[in-house]
């Protein structure tokens, strides 16, 4: 610091501004890259399973299901939309689900559907939307999330995105708020962006849910993913245990790596 002394003062601010940069770069650089892979999936479900849930008995499960629509995100849109009928699927022994759609997109657009309770509806809303290009605006959706809780809680709040434009202090305060309401957000990393990934795990902690990287190339996975997320909002730890059991083969795989086996 003592080389900025003798600096008038718009030197010292163009010093100080260029020495700022330097570290947000130089932190940036050494952000662990994400990885798409089978130990980040199962660490996951792991965690899903260990976390309670806090939904009233008789209540549907509810579940907030926010995607990034700007133009990069077609592809994972359209397999969304093919599969998003797992959760329901899944959740319809455990007394159904109540899923409400979240995306943004474009210049500043941000839409959010009714809560819906049937996959035909969501296919019908998701099939109809074109991803266009813009900014990320996830602060929005974790300030919608905090509004809907507000009004009747919400049991979690999935995220699928690929990339962070916005500041990650401010989205961390949204997060931190989100925990403080008991509404965990499950953050679905699509790629490898290193600044996203950080963002992501973040939003993950604060908030006390979790952040799984997947291949943009694995419907399988994404599938797996929004199914146990959704078993977990309708009922909880012991829900996902009972789905692997009935199912056997690989489920029972499954529910060995969440009890550790």
């Amino acid at each position: 610091m003592r080389r900025f002394c003798d600096m008038s003062l718009p030197a010292l601010a163009v010093a100080v501004h260029n020495e700022y940069f330097k570290d947000m770069m130089d932190k940036r650089e050494k952000l662990p890259a994400g990885k798409s892979s089978a130990s980040n999936v199962d660490a996951f479900l792991k965690k899903v399973a260990g976390m309670p849930s806090a939904r009233a008995a008789g209540e549907r499960g509810r579940l907030l299901f926010a995607m990034d629509a700007t133009a990069s995100r077609q592809p994972t849109w359209d397999r969304a939309a093919h599969i998003q009928g797992e959760m329901f699927t899944e959740t319809a022994a455990l007394g159904g689900l109540e899923l409400q759609l979240a995306f943004f997109r474009g210049f500043g657009e941000f839409k959010a559907s009714p809560w819906l309770t049937g996959s035909e509806e969501l296919a019908r809303m998701m099939t109809s939307v074109q991803c266009m290009a813009g900014e990320t605006q996830i602060g929005k959706v974790l300030a919608h999330a905090i509004n809907e809780t507000k009004r009747r809680k919400i049991d979690a709040l999935v995220y699928v995105g690929d990339c962070v434009e916005e500041d990650v202090d401010a989205l961390g305060a949204k997060a931190g708020q989100l925990g403080l309401l008991g509404v965990p957000a499950f953050m679905f990393h699509e790629g490898d962006d290193a600044l996203a990934a950080f963002a992501f795990k973040q939003i993950a902690t604060l908030s006390g849910g979790a952040y799984c990287a997947f291949d943009a190339s694995s419907a399988q996975t994404l599938k797996d993913l929004l199914g146990a997320v959704a078993v977990f909002a309708a009922g909880g730890r012991k829900a996902l245990e009972n789905m692997a059991q009935k199912r056997g083969g690989g489920a029972l795989k499954l529910i060995q790596q969440v009890k550790g086996g």
